[in-house]
């Protein structure tokens, strides 16, 4: 059964198609599991940090970072020797990674950062966001090489 869902806002129309309502369904089931994952990880290092004195985000950066090496791993393993249905591919990319990594929790860390005047770790915390999802996504993709070759 296809779905589509007709927008009418401002003047602006679009019109979506999704493919089928399981579809729906698969990436709903991925966003709860990477949702509650983001969550209990960003709670536990958050508590860490807290303990450790320290108001700096390091929770987002953690599930940035980790989500890119499992994003990376999946795209190698997925290249290499796995081919999970569009359903599936899309439970764990859209629904569990998506919900799991968080872009918009970021710029409010920054903003937060800046407001305060934290200068120093706005660009440390951007630059350590960015760089490090970067490296981890790569590393993902050459550990999964390196363990299926």
């Amino acid at each position: 059964m296809r779905v589509i869902i007709h927008f009418n806002f401002a003047g602006f129309v679009a019109k979506v198609c999704i493919m089928s309502i399981s579809t729906v369904i698969y990436v709903a089931a991925g966003g709860a599991v990477g949702a509650v994952g983001r969550f209990l990880v960003v709670s536990l290092v958050g508590s860490w940090a807290h303990a450790a004195g320290s108001s700096f985000p390091f929770g987002t950066i953690v599930v940035n970072v980790l989500g890119s090496f499992i994003l990376g791993s999946l795209v190698e393993l997925s290249a290499l020797v796995w081919s999970p249905s569009p359903d599936v591919r899309a439970m764990i990319v859209v629904g569990m990674l998506g919900a799991f990594t968080t872009f918009s929790t970021f710029s409010l860390d920054v903003v937060t950062l800046m407001t305060r005047g934290a200068w120093g770790q706005v660009a440390l915390y951007m630059g350590i966001s960015v760089a490090l999802s970067i490296v981890a996504l790569y590393m993902g993709m050459q550990t999964m090489k390196a363990l299926i070759a």
